[in-house]
């Protein structure tokens, strides 16, 4: 999947898990505050992008110049190229184990200036910065970065209750990132690091001989029905985003 749909779809997980604004329908197993929510999608759009850190022409890979390309490229060779260790769903569980045990154990230490709150920090200023810059919503990487550098600012130093928020946000937007290309037909590595070729009765556009599973209902990456699917859901988050600051004004 694109990355501006694998941000939308990211958003649009958020909004739906999250959202109690009234004109919004929501699956409501996780419902937060207006402002919660519109931020959280926003968050969580860029966190849809991490997965994609691994490849040399993703978001992340054009970020900062030189030192982002350097990074991707490391983060490629170390997970095995492109859609490799960081679109496994062994990976994603760590991710969503360690979200689990941050809100469970209160690892997320929201005192200002402290290690965690410096991390809660860079982690908002990059989300925010990736979102903005995926859905063209800004075109130039220094104001995305100013921008996030705000939004960053202001979170940490106005809204501290709000950073527990962020493990869930990025394992949302991980798990979504997932979700969307095993939709395609390039499927994600179920098994990694292990390679278990699906057995002769199965299909090969389901479970290849190269240990991937798909669901390809999404065609080829970039598809028309990519399209058609992503469309709507670029809609409904915006649609979400947009009401919950709506429901944030003073009446």
């Amino acid at each position: 999947m694109m990355g501006a749909h694998h941000a939308a779809l990211g958003g649009a997980s958020w909004v739906a898990l999250t959202s109690t604004v009234a004109n919004v329908p929501a699956l409501h197993l996780m419902p937060l505050m207006p402002g919660e929510t519109a931020l959280g999608a926003v968050l969580c759009a860029g966190a849809a992008l991490l997965p994609d850190a691994d490849h040399p022409q993703a978001t992340a890979a054009h970020s900062a110049g030189i030192a982002s390309k350097a990074a991707t490229s490391v983060v490629g060779a170390i997970s095995g190229g492109h859609r490799h260790g960081t679109h496994a769903p062994l990976v994603a569980l760590a991710v969503s184990v360690g979200a689990w045990l941050c809100g469970r154990y209160d690892l997320v230490d929201t005192a200002r200036f402290s290690l965690s709150w410096w991390l809660c920090a860079a982690s908002i200023m990059v989300l925010s910065a990736f979102a903005l810059k995926v859905l063209r919503i800004i075109w130039s990487w220094k104001v995305s970065w100013l921008i996030g550098v705000a939004i960053s600012a202001a979170v940490c130093l106005l809204w501290p209750a709000f950073l527990p928020l962020l493990p869930a946000i990025v394992a949302i937007g991980v798990w979504s990132h997932l979700v969307s290309d095993c939709a395609t037909r390039g499927g994600i590595p179920a098994f990694w690091p292990a390679k278990i070729a699906g057995p002769r009765w199965v299909p090969d556009w389901f479970w290849g001989k190269n240990g991937y599973i798909a669901l390809p209902i999404l065609g080829n990456t970039g598809s028309w029905r990519e399209w058609l699917v992503g469309f709507p859901i670029s809609i409904y988050a915006l649609w979400g985003v947009g009401a919950s600051m709506y429901a944030l004004l003073p009446r």
